[in-house]
C-alpha cells in the first residue's frame, strides 16, 4: 500500500513537468516573417587595402535592404529545421576604395538574390514556452526568454549582376566581359548555383505564439561571378563589333584611359579578379516569429 501511495505521489508531481516538457510537440511549426540586410563579399569594392577575405574585406556603404519568410518545425527542445526564401540585393563599387589597383580598375555592379535554402538548427537551450516563466516563485521548467542557436544546410539561389552605362541598365553576362563563350577555357557562367548557409540565430519568447527573432548568416557559394569579375581582361574587339563591342568594352573596362597606369594595369591579360575564391553574401534579418498549433496528424493546424 505504502508503494502504490509513493507511486501515486511521484505520479501527481511530476505529470505537470511532463506534460510541459511535451508541450512544444503542440506546436511543432513556427512561420516567421522578417526584413534586414545584405552585403557582397567578392572582387568589387572592398575595404582600403589589397582584397582579403571574409569580414575584414567588408564594404559597409553597400548594404542593402533583405526580406525573407520562412517555416520552422521543430524536431526537438534542441533541434529544428527550418526554410527559407530571401531576397537581397548585393553591389560592389570599386570607386569606393582608396586601393590603387582596384581604385584604376573603376568596375561596379550590382546583383539581386532569390534564395531558397533548407537548415538544421541546433540550439544552445530549452526554448521558452508560454509565460508561465516570468512569474517569480513558480515552481516549473527551466526556460529562457532568450533562445541562441547556431544553423547550417544547403541552398539554391539565383543571381544576374548588372550595371548602368550612359542612363541604361545592362545584364553583364550578355556581354562576355572576360570572353565567357567566346575563349575556349571560359565557359558562360550559370545565374542559378548551390549555396552553403551558416549563422547564428537568436529568438525572444513574448507568448506562447509569438515571439522576435534575429539571424545572421553567411553563404558560402560555389561561383565567382556573382560580381562578372572572376579571371583576367580579354581584348573584346576579337569577338565583338559595332555597338555591342562600345558597350562591352566599356562594362568590361571602365578604367580611366587617359591613365597611362590605368592602360597599364587593364590590358589584355592583365589581372581583372581572383578565381581562386569565391565570392560570398550574407544576410541579416530581423523577424516576427508565429507558433502554429499543430493537429494529430502532426500538420500545422490553422
Amino acid at each position: 500500500m505504502r508503494k502504490i501511495i509513493t507511486i501515486s505521489l511521484l505520479i501527481f508531481l511530476l505529470a505537470p513537468d511532463m506534460a510541459s516538457a511535451q508541450r512544444w510537440k503542440r506546436q511543432r511549426y513556427e512561420f516567421s516573417f522578417g526584413m534586414g540586410v545584405s552585403n557582397f563579399l567578392g572582387e568589387l569594392g572592398g575595404a582600403n587595402q589589397i582584397g582579403t577575405h571574409y569580414f575584414k574585406d567588408l564594404e559597409f556603404s553597400q548594404t542593402r535592404l533583405a526580406a525573407a519568410i520562412g517555416l520552422r518545425y521543430k524536431l526537438s527542445n534542441y533541434f529544428a529545421v527550418k526554410t527559407h526564401l530571401t531576397y537581397g540585393r548585393v553591389s560592389g563599387d570599386d570607386k569606393l576604395t582608396t586601393e590603387r589597383f582596384r581604385h584604376m580598375r573603376n568596375i561596379n555592379f550590382f546583383a539581386d538574390i532569390y534564395e531558397w535554402n533548407l537548415n538544421f538548427e541546433g540550439a544552445f537551450q530549452q526554448e521558452q514556452i508560454g509565460h508561465r516563466y516570468r512569474l517569480k516563485k513558480v515552481k516549473g521548467l527551466k526556460g529562457y526568454e532568450l533562445y541562441t542557436y547556431l544553423f547550417a544546410g544547403v541552398g539554391i539561389f539565383y543571381f544576374n549582376p548588372k550595371a548602368d552605362f550612359q542612363g541604361q541598365t545592362y545584364n553583364l553576362r550578355e556581354y562576355h566581359t572576360e570572353g565567357q563563350g567566346y575563349v575556349p577555357t571560359r565557359a558562360d557562367y550559370s545565374t542559378i548555383q548551390f549555396c552553403i548557409p551558416l549563422g547564428i540565430g537568436f529568438k525572444y519568447t513574448i507568448d506562447r505564439q509569438w515571439g522576435l527573432g534575429l539571424e545572421f548568416g553567411i553563404r558560402k557559394t560555389f561561383t565567382d561571378y556573382i560580381d562578372d569579375c572572376s579571371t583576367t581582361y580579354i581584348d573584346l574587339s576579337s569577338y565583338q563589333t559595332g555597338e555591342q563591342y562600345a558597350v562591352g568594352q566599356y562594362l568590361a573596362n571602365p578604367s580611366d584611359r587617359s591613365d597611362p597606369a590605368a592602360v597599364s594595369s587593364t590590358s589584355p591579360g592583365q589581372q581583372r579578379g581572383d578565381p581562386r575564391y569565391k565570392d560570398s553574401y550574407m544576410f541579416a534579418i530581423f523577424s516576427v516569429n508565429y507558433k502554429i498549433k499543430t493537429g494529430r496528424n502532426n500538420l500545422p493546424r490553422f
